[in-house]
């Protein structure tokens, strides 16, 4: 993924740091079928956010605040 984060990631990320948030939720707001729209996937592979605790929290990791106050 290029070092310029695009609109959509930066929404997705800006989205997951508002507030904690499961994966189940996040998975039902930001789930896509469309491959042109990858938001979650592309911020998985790029360790922008991970999953902790029991409740798997997705939380963004250091990598993913950086690219939000860069984005």
């Amino acid at each position: 993924m290029d070092e310029a984060v695009y609109p959509l990631l930066c929404e997705f990320l800006a989205w997951i740091s508002d507030r904690p948030r499961t994966y189940a939720e996040a998975m039902e707001a930001w789930r896509t079928s469309c491959p042109q729209h990858s938001v979650w996937e592309d911020a998985l592979s790029a360790g922008l956010i991970q999953f902790e605790g029991e409740d798997q929290r997705v939380t963004l990791t250091a990598r993913g605040r950086a690219a939000l106050v860069s984005g």
